[in-house]
């Protein structure tokens, strides 16, 4: 039998964390997400090698923080419970790290608390908040986290949720205002300068069929690496997803149409 939650009546339109579900071959989706999944990844192949670089990129960002002495981690826009989730690679590092999951879909957090179990040294914990309400997030994730400790924020492909008239990079210097020197700020985002007509498409199809506070806006890289500013922006800067420090035998790959950048809040 297994441990996932059972999803609950179907919904009308497209979610992006069951559609990021489909690209990454799972099976906890609807047939709303379904459509909406492959009708995107028709318009803009790229889609599917991006999204499973992405998940490659939060393994070797989380890895990297976690090498630098980070033991606590927020992650914002969890998504369905994949391979090498959060926790999973910071406690393989350090068991003792301590992780806080955020998402906005009840169903979401309901399979995380049922998969994602932290280490006996370690602890997880679950908010179910909107990206839009950062102080909500920040207050219940400081049941966990200590805010005078450095943490790992971790936008993996949800900034492109909110438009620019709801001022994302706003959301994102309010959530790290409360974090300690030392924090760092990880961050993946559907580019709109890569393959700007397949993407372009792409996000006119999902946006159809998703609920309007889930529509995806994507971005220049300018655009993506103004979430940095004020922070030290590691090395090799707003880069294509593989090319933020590939391992060994990677073989690079710039059309795919997404951005990433680790940044350093400093004292």
């Amino acid at each position: 039998m297994s441990d996932r939650p059972p999803l609950s009546s179907t919904p009308a339109v497209a979610h992006p964390a069951r559609v990021y579900n489909v690209w990454l071959g799972g099976k906890d989706h609807y047939p709303v997400d379904q459509e909406a999944a492959e009708l995107a990844a028709r318009a803009n192949p790229g889609i599917v090698p991006s999204v499973r670089a992405n998940r490659a990129f939060l393994g070797r960002a989380v890895e990297h923080l976690a090498a630098q002495g980070v033991r606590q981690f927020l992650d914002i826009g969890t998504g369905i419970p994949a391979a090498d989730n959060t926790h999973e690679v910071a406690q393989r590092v350090a068991p003792e790290s301590r992780i806080v999951y955020v998402d906005n879909d009840p169903v979401v957090l309901a399979h995380a608390r049922a998969l994602l179990v932290s280490s006996p040294e370690g602890a997880t914990d679950y908010v179910q908040a909107d990206l839009r309400e950062p102080e909500k997030i920040l207050e219940e994730a400081a049941r966990t986290l200590d805010f005078t400790e450095p943490v790992g924020l971790m936008l993996i492909a949800v900034l492109q949720y909110l438009r620019d008239a709801e001022d994302p990079w706003d959301v994102v210097r309010r959530l790290l205002a409360p974090l300690a020197p030392g924090s760092f700020l990880v961050l993946s985002h559907p580019a709109s300068d890569i393959g700007a007509d397949e993407v372009a498409e792409s996000m006119r199809v999902y946006n159809e069929r998703a609920a309007d506070h889930a529509a995806a806006t994507p971005r220049t890289r300018e655009r993506v690496g103004d979430f940095t500013a004020g922070l030290d922006l590691l090395d090799p800067g707003v880069v294509p997803l593989n090319r933020w420090h590939p391992r060994a035998g990677d073989v690079p790959n710039d059309s795919l149409p997404m951005w990433c950048a680790v940044a350093r809040k400093e004292g």
